[in-house]
């Protein structure tokens, strides 16, 4: 699982990388699509910057420490990451809805992305907790 995890981090870089370069992109936007798709009108929004960071670097380093966290198998903090990526990108979704009523066809994307990493993660958690309890059941039964 770990394995899939890193696949599906680099992923979400690559997808973080690609809105980074729309943020500093100064020509018209390849993904200028219609009045309601522009990646240009998002990344170029004052909500694309968080304290002063481009929220898709901010992308790139959360990617890249989930992937890491991955290889290491330290699936509860995997879990925690994955779900403060998740939480931020719901937020962000909420701003292309009803702030900036545009959207972003990479911010989908790395939506698609956290939301897949976080299922996988917890069901990786899951699995763990699940092994490990009737390990300790079986402890508690044979002890007088």
């Amino acid at each position: 699982m770990r394995w899939i995890l890193l696949v599906v981090a680099m992923v979400g870089i690559a997808t973080s990388s690609a809105a980074l370069r729309e943020h500093y992109r100064t020509d018209s936007s390849p993904c200028s699509i219609n009045d309601k798709w522009d990646c240009g009108i998002v990344n170029h929004s004052p909500y694309a910057v968080f304290g002063g960071v481009p929220v898709a670097i901010i992308g790139i380093a959360g990617y890249a420490l989930l992937g890491a966290l991955a290889v290491k198998r330290s699936w509860r903090l995997v879990c925690v990451a994955a779900f403060m990526g998740l939480m931020f990108s719901l937020y962000l979704t909420y701003i292309e809805a009803a702030e900036l009523r545009v959207w972003c066809i990479y911010c989908v994307i790395s939506l698609c992305v956290i939301s897949t990493f976080s299922i996988l993660a917890t069901s990786r958690l899951l699995a763990d907790l699940v092994r490990r309890k009737p390990a300790s059941q079986a402890d508690r039964a044979s002890s007088p």
